[in-house]
C-alpha cells in the first residue's frame, strides 16, 4: 500500500496542534503557542503573556572548577552567569565578580557543567523537573508515544528550571505503532497495513510525519526489546535496507537516527545504513566497532538499563540483565579503546527517572578514566547532540547550566549521583 499520497498537512498549522495535545499528556498547558513564537532568551523573569523565556544572574564561587574538555581543575572558582549564559568562568583573582549578583557558595565542593543525558523518555512534566533535579541539564529523547517530548522541549525553552535541554525524537520508526497510531492522523493510515511499518512508502510517512511535527532525531530499531520477556531482543526486526530507508530519509530532513540494537549483525546493519548513533548495542562486534570509529558513529550503551535489569523481578529479565551486563561493560571498554565516541544515557522511562551521574559510574566501572566518563555525559554527548558549543562545559558563552558536588568525582564519580545544587540556565534548584 502506498501511504504517501496523501501528504502531511502544513507544518505550522498541525505543530500548533501537535504541541497542545503533546502539552496536556507532558502534564502542562503552557506551551499552546506554535513553536515560531518561542521568544529569545530575555534577561529576567520576563513577561509571561509575551512568552519571554525565564533566565538567571549568578555567581557561583569558592568551589573547585573541573572542565571536562581539558581537565583543568581550578580551586577557589568563580562562575558569573548572566542572562543564563556563563559571562566567565576561572580562578577568583582573574575574574571581575559583579557586586550586585546572586551567590552560590561552593566552598568545599566541586563544580562542572550540567549533565546530558542522551537516552532518555520524558513523557510528563514532572519526569522533566525530575531529570533536571538529578543533574541531566540537557538530554536527547529516545522518542515518546504521543510527541510529548516536543512539548517537554517547549517547556525547556519557556522554563529551563523546569525540563532539561531537549532534543527531541518524536514517535518511534518501529514495525508495530501501536496506539501511536493515534498520535496524529497522518499516521493512522498506516494501522491498515498487515505487516506492520515495513515497506519503504511506510518507513518513509513515520519519519516525515515526525519531522513534520518538529523532531530533532529520528529513533528506529533494529531488534526487538530486552526489558518485555516476552521479546528476543537478538530477534531483528529491520533489514540493512529498511534502515537505509529510514536514514535516507532523516538525512533528507537534515537529522540523524538513533537505533535501538542488540544482536552483532543487526549493529552492523544499522551502523552500515548510516545511523549517528549506536544504542544499548550488547553484542556488537569488533568489526562493527572499527566501523563507528571509521564513521564517527557514537555508542550510547544505556548500561544503567541494562543493570536494572538485574533486580527485576521475572526471571527472565533478571537472567538477561546478569547475562548482558558483563558482554555491555566489555563492549563499552573495547569501543573507548578503539576511539569510538561514548555518549550516557540512562535509557529512564515509565515514571522512573534515573540520576545521569549513575551512568558515568557504570562507564567508570567498564574502564574508562573517572575523566573520560565525565566527558561521555558533557563534551561528548554535546557533540552527538550537536551542542558543543553549547554545553559540556563551564566557559565563555556556554550555557549557565552547573552542577555542584559534595566530593572531587575524578577520584569518586559516584558524588554525581546526588548533587549538591544544580543550576539551569543561571537558576539555581
Amino acid at each position: 500500500m502506498c501511504v504517501e499520497s496523501v501528504p502531511p498537512p502544513p507544518s505550522r498549522v498541525t505543530r500548533r496542534g501537535v504541541l497542545a495535545g503533546a502539552a496536556a499528556l507532558a502534564g502542562t498547558a503552557a506551551l499552546s503557542a506554535a513553536p515560531d513564537a518561542v521568544a529569545a532568551p530575555a534577561r529576567g523573569a520576563g513577561d509571561p503573556d509575551r512568552g519571554a523565556p525565564r533566565t538567571g544572574d549568578l555567581v557561583v564561587e569558592g568551589g573547585t572548577l573541573l572542565d571536562p574538555a581539558t581537565g583543568d581543575v581550578t580551586e577557589d572558582a568563580v562562575v558569573v552567569i548572566r542572562d543564563g549564559v556563563v559571562r566567565a568562568a576561572g580562578a577568583r583573582a582573574r575574574i571581575d565578580v559583579p557586586a550586585a549578583a546572586p551567590r552560590l557558595d561552593a566552598h568545599g565542593r566541586w563544580v562542572l557543567p550540567g549533565l546530558i543525558d542522551a537516552h532518555i523518555h520524558l513523557n510528563t512534566a514532572t519526569e522533566a523537573r525530575d531529570a533536571v533535579r538529578k543533574g541531566a541539564t540537557s538530554a536527547r529523547s529516545g522518542s515518546t508515544n504521543f510527541y510529548q517530548d516536543i512539548a517537554v522541549r517547549e517547556l525547556a525553552r519557556q522554563a529551563p528550571e523546569q525540563a532539561p535541554r531537549l532534543r527531541a525524537a518524536g514517535v518511534f520508526v518501529t514495525p508495530d505503532l501501536g496506539d501511536t497510531v493515534l498520535a496524529d492522523p497522518d499516521l493512522t493510515p498506516l494501522a491498515r497495513l498487515k505487516g506492520g511499518v515495513r515497506s519503504a512508502e511506510a518507513l518513509r510517512r513515520v519519519v516525515q510525519v515526525n519531522l513534520t511535527r518538529g523532531a530533532d532525531v529520528i529513533k528506529t530499531r533494529v531488534n526487538e526489546r530486552a526489558g518485555l520477556p516476552e521479546q528476543d531482543p537478538l530477534t531483528q526486526v529491520y533489514s540493512y535496507e529498511q534502515l537505509s530507508e529510514v536514514v535516507a530519509a532523516a538525512r533528507r530532513g537534515g537529522t540523524g537516527v538513533l537505533c535501538h540494537s542488540y544482536s552483532e549483525r543487526g549493529c552492523d546493519d544499522a551502523v552500515r545504513a548510516g545511523i549517528r548513533s549506536l544504542e544499548h548495542g550488547v553484542f556488537v562486534g569488533e568489526r562493527t566497532l572499527h566501523d563507528m570509529r571509521r564513521r564517527g558513529t557514537y555508542f550510547t550503551p544505556t548500561l544503567t538499563a541494562i543493570a536494572g535489569l538485574v533486580d527485576e523481578s521475572d526471571p527472565v529479565l533478571a537472567e538477561r540483565g546478569r547475562a548482558y551486563l558483563p558482554v555491555l561493560k566489555e563492549a563499552v571498554r573495547a569501543a573507548h579503546e578503539l576511539g569510538v565516541p561514548l555518549a550516557a544515557g540512562t535509557d529512564s522511562s515509565g515514571g522512573t527517572v534515573e540520576p545521569i551521574g549513575r551512568e558515568v559510574e557504570l562507564m567508570r566501572a567498564a574502564g574508562l578514566s573517572a575523566l573520560d566518563a565525565i566527558r561521555t555525559a558533557t563534551t561528548q554527548a554535546a557533540r552527538l547532540l550537536g551542542l558543543e558549543r553549547t554545553v559540556g562545559r563551564l566557559a565563555r558563552g556556554f550555557a549557565g547550566d552547573v552542577l555542584v558536588v559534595d566530593g572531587d568525582p575524578l577520584a569518586d564519580v559516584s558524588v554525581l549521583k546526588k548533587p549538591y545544587r544544580v543550576v539551569r540556565a543561571g537558576l539555581p534548584l
